[in-house]
């Protein structure tokens, strides 16, 4: 309290400890994710290239898997050709890698609901960085599978950047880092595969594990807790489960059917080629997500558009809840995680049972059902901060 020179006195603000400043949160969220993307997406366009070496080296553990392979290959009647072996054979290791983080984006996201964003986050990355450590020294395709068992049990990071968004107090500044995780995202898988498709494939799997420890010391450098001792929470499975009802079912409603299930299997993503320089070339089907890097015996296998929408992502900023966050965030990735497993496998099958233009006239059909569900949403509570 401050008192004048007549003798009155003027009450003062009571101090408060101050926050991490957001805008620094957002941006080393910003700058780790891209750091994971690119990571991430460099295999895209060695992955038909690398199971072929395999293939050619008689891997036991690669021929029953091919022969599982054409197996479903025989049961949606594919043509047995290389190209859609391939794609398809890419296909099946991506849905592991995605139902892994299904099973394993929840208890991530409880796991930082308890001991705090911060140690979450470092965990993950360093099994990511685990992974790609495993890939750089794999020789085999068991050690290449255990690299992406690996990196998908542990690729709970992405929730986790979400969630630290959601941690932020201001409005504006949630709705900025919402914003900045779909530019990462875009950015990743826009880079990533241009600079995998253009260098040395034996020079790939060290620089992804570069970028991932580089992510690691960043993240362990720069980034502060968003989420104080004060707000954590018990391992409660019961309050987990019920802070998953309601808005969050809906948001994760909008995740699983606003597109996961493209069909990133299906063969005309490989008809629309590009000649040898020529670093992106848009595909017709408009359902598809990033293109292809064409060059030789190259392709990156078109993919469907990242799901970290800010457009999902912000109104589960915004539930009335203010803990288990990471719980809610992990469920979200989670739902979309398991529809980019399920999804492939079902529109590539009805590619080639019902046809082409079933198939895409069914998942274009499945875009327009999140704005049914957008009506349903309720706005969040507004509530007055206490002075």
């Amino acid at each position: 309290m401050g008192c004048g020179a007549g003798g009155s006195c003027t009450p003062r603000p009571p101090i408060r400890q101050q926050q991490a400043p957001e805008t620094r949160v957002v941006a080393v969220v910003f700058l780790g994710l891209l750091l994971d993307l690119l990571a991430f997406t460099l295999l895209l366009p060695l992955l038909p290239g690398l199971l072929e070496s395999h293939g050619r080296a008689h891997d036991p553990l690669y021929g029953s898997w091919q022969r599982g392979v054409d197996w479903f290959a025989a049961a949606i009647g594919m043509p047995a050709e290389k190209r859609y072996n391939s794609v398809l054979f890419g296909g099946l290791i991506g849905s592991v890698f995605s139902l892994l983080q299904f099973l394993s984006a929840p208890l991530t996201g409880a796991l930082s609901d308890c001991l705090g964003r911060r140690p979450g986050m470092l965990l993950s990355l360093a099994g990511v960085a685990t992974s790609y450590a495993v890939w750089a020294a794999s020789k085999s395709f068991a050690a290449f599978l255990a690299s992406r068992v690996i990196g998908g049990i542990s690729k709970g990071n992405v929730s986790l950047c979400t969630a630290i968004v959601a941690d932020l107090g201001s409005p504006s500044a949630r709705s900025k880092g919402m914003a900045v995780i779909g530019v990462a995202f875009s950015l990743g898988f826009t880079l990533g595969p241009t600079l995998g498709a253009f260098l040395p494939s034996e020079t790939v799997p060290w620089l992804a594990l570069l970028f991932a420890v580089s992510d690691l010391l960043f993240i362990w450098c720069f980034l502060p807790e968003t989420l104080p001792p004060e707000k954590r929470v018990r391992w409660e499975p019961d309050s987990a489960r019920a802070e998953r009802g309601g808005d969050a079912h809906h948001v994760s409603q909008l995740q699983v059917l606003g597109g996961q299930a493209a069909p990133s299997w299906c063969p005309d993503a490989l008809e629309s080629t590009a000649p040898p320089g020529t670093p992106w070339s848009p595909d017709p089907p408009a359902l598809l997500g990033p293109c292809k890097v064409q060059g030789p015996s190259r392709f990156v296998r078109p993919t469907p558009r990242p799901p970290s929408r800010p457009s999902v992502l912000s109104p589960a900023g915004a539930l009335r809840s203010p803990v288990q966050k990471g719980t809610v965030m992990g469920t979200l990735r989670s739902l979309g995680a398991l529809a980019r497993a399920v999804g492939p496998v079902v529109a590539a099958s009805a590619y080639w049972l019902a046809g082409a233009r079933v198939c895409y006239t069914v998942c274009a059909a499945l875009f327009l059902l999140p704005f049914s569900i957008l009506r349903t949403l309720s706005p969040p509570a507004r509530t007055l901060k206490a002075e």
